[in-house]
């Protein structure tokens, strides 16, 4: 393989992963790529050969047949392919039939033992690999997996955002939890990170929206399930979309600039990234001032026996904030989430007092 991830994907420029979810027939995916090899912002063609799928009985791919399609597919449009590999035979077949990049499925990166196996497969070579983000939402397994890839001496690896599962469904298939891309950027610099607003919204009324949202987060490139005729397709038909619906979204992307340069647009951000610093600053003093508040409550609850959490007064304060939020035109649901999230750390605050003796004897 003689690609690299990162000049295949340029900086500041629309990149797109797309092709079928699943290779159903030899010229299913012949007549999509056709379709996408004329689309200068693909880049790279995308299909599944082997389908990890939730239940048994649905279509679990075509397996190693379907890797001499996309060998023909390289031959006819010169685009550069990749297959989601769960395992050191998927990694070997790969190899032998110059798939260009591979992926590691959710499925697969929840599992380290099954990440350390394909990682040593790959070890020696200088494969590309993408990692998906796996289907739980724990950052440290993601870092987990890239790093293992990492360890046996691959260093074309990068990280795809494809969203989480929850029990609940809202209006995303995999809701996206961006602050935890985000957070692996912020980690890992190094790494090249993509989105798949596919997975994100199992709708495909939803990927424009999701699209730019990744694309404004800097991701390197978006991963797109396209189909010949989407509605009858063996798998995830509701989130693929046809070429030209892909040429559609690709006339709406924007890909916005990373830096001001206009010299007075930037002597104005900075001073309004001044002005949130000191807000930030007395945001700090407030809630190290509440966190005193909430110390001398738990010496009282600890003195009198009174249990840490009282319900009646955390409703109280969620009514209160609701209100509050109404009047000043706040998100209620930001507001809450906050206020979850400090009203949480103050009962973990409150019970560090109330039984550090406990805590000190060695009972649970």
């Amino acid at each position: 393989m003689n690609i690299t991830l990162s000049d295949l994907f340029p900086e500041n420029s629309l990149n797109l992963i797309t092709g079928p979810c699943s290779a159903e027939t030899e010229e299913q995916v012949l007549m999509i790529a056709r379709q996408l090899a004329s689309l200068p912002q693909v880049k790279l063609l995308r299909a599944g050969i082997w389908k990890p799928r939730t239940r048994p009985n649905s279509f679990e791919g075509v397996g190693s047949v379907g890797l001499k399609w996309l060998q023909r597919v390289k031959e006819e449009t010169q685009l550069p392919v990749a297959v989601e590999v769960a395992n050191p035979i998927h990694v070997e077949e790969c190899l032998r039939h110059d798939i260009d990049v591979l992926w590691i499925g959710a499925r697969t990166s929840v599992n380290p033992f099954m990440v350390q196996e394909i990682a040593e497969s790959l070890a020696g070579t200088d494969a590309p690999v993408i990692v998906k983000n796996p289907i739980n939402p724990d950052l440290q397994l993601w870092l987990g997996a890239i790093e293992r890839l990492n360890k046996v001496g691959l260093k074309d690896v990068a990280a795809l955002h494809r969203g989480f599962s929850v029990f609940k469904k809202g209006i995303y298939r995999n809701p996206p939890q961006w602050e935890i891309p985000i957070e692996l950027m912020r980690l890992r610099p190094d790494i090249l990170m993509f989105c798949d607003p596919s997975h994100i919204s199992g709708n495909r009324e939803l990927l424009l929206p999701v699209g730019q949202q990744a694309l404004d987060l800097r991701m390197r490139g978006l991963m797109i399930e396209t189909h010949p005729d989407p509605d009858r397709a063996w798998s995830d038909a509701q989130q693929q979309i046809t070429a030209s619906q892909l040429q559609e979204l690709i006339a709406q992307w924007i890909i916005r600039k990373t830096h001001f340069d206009d010299a007075f647009a930037s002597a104005q951000i900075e001073n309004l990234r001044h002005d949130i610093d000191e807000l930030d600053n007395e945001l700090i003093d407030i809630l190290l001032r509440r966190k005193k508040v909430v110390e001398q409550i738990a010496q009282l609850k600890e003195r009198q026996g009174v249990q840490i959490y009282q319900p009646e007064r955390w409703q109280e304060l969620v009514e209160k904030a609701n209100l509050q939020a109404q009047e000043l035109g706040l998100d209620p649901v930001f507001l809450h989430r906050i206020l979850s999230v400090i009203h949480n750390q103050a009962i973990d605050d409150q019970a560090k007092i109330m039984n550090a003796d406990k805590v000190k004897s060695g009972t649970p």
